[in-house]
């Protein structure tokens, strides 16, 4: 399953983050972010395998992380999944060659399209039970880190 995997899509919050948003006074929000995710994304794109970040959340925070990583992304959008076929197509793929990390209900129809569908650890019930492998790092812990080091091994 892992050696056929070609793409790699990521939900950005629960996922790349805790799930968790620092909001100041002014209404500015933040997240963290884990590094050793960012290393391993280095890694498999060295390995010809693409990544992608295909998340709900509008804020401009998503793009940021998403540019730093040199990683495109679709952020602010309800209708994952036709992203994602978009994504698929575009790439001359199949659903088989792609893996899609998620850990909220709005993930589950990817995580179902996928030849990889993966939950990250702290993922809601609902979407662990169908994920083909649920990580032992929770989100925004290291669990993008962990199922990169699974397609590379």
């Amino acid at each position: 399953m892992y050696s056929k995997i070609k793409l790699l899509a990521l939900d950005f919050d629960g996922v790349m983050t805790d799930n968790k948003v620092i909001v100041d006074e002014n209404g500015k929000e933040s997240v963290v972010c884990n590094r050793s995710d960012g290393m391993g994304i280095e890694k498999i794109k060295k390995r010809d395998i693409e990544v992608i970040v295909i998340s709900k959340e509008q804020n401009n925070v998503v793009r940021a992380r998403c540019d730093k990583l040199r990683i495109p992304c679709v952020h602010g959008i309800d209708d994952k999944l036709s992203i994602l076929k978009k994504e698929i197509e575009k790439r001359n793929l199949t659903p088989e060659e792609v893996c899609f990390v998620g850990n909220d209900v709005n993930d589950i129809e990817c995580i179902k399209y996928v030849g990889m569908g993966v939950a990250v650890n702290n993922a809601y019930p609902e979407v662990k039970k169908i994920a083909k492998m649920v990580t032992e790092k929770t989100g925004g812990e290291g669990a993008v880190r962990e199922v990169i080091d699974k397609i590379l091994s």
